[in-house]
This record gives C-alpha cells, structure tokens and sequence, in this order.
C-alpha cells in the first residue's frame, strides 16, 4: 500500500465519521435532548430550591 492509497482511506473513513455525526445530529431522536440542552440557559430557579420541591 502506497502513501497515497493511505491517504484515500483515512479521507474516507473521515468523510464517513463525519456524515454519522451530521446524521447523529439532526436524527428526530436527538431532538428532545438538544430542546432540553438549548433551554437550559432560560433556567434560572437555582438546582436547591428545585430539589426541596
């Protein structure tokens, strides 16, 4: 195997990994969690009093 053979592969293997990760971030599945994720910044009850609740 030459060098660019090797550098083929890794390209691809990283355009691979990089399209999961895009499928991974806009799955329906995923959706519920970043709302979660995006609205933390609008919580401003502090964690304690919530607890005592």
């Amino acid at each position: 195997m030459d060098y660019g053979t090797f550098q083929g592969i890794v390209t691809l293997v990283l355009m691979l990994i990089f399209l999961a990760i895009v499928a991974w971030a806009y799955s329906s599945r995923q959706k519920s969690r970043f709302d979660e994720a995006a609205n933390l910044v609008f919580d401003d009850e502090p964690k304690a009093q919530r607890l005592k609740e």
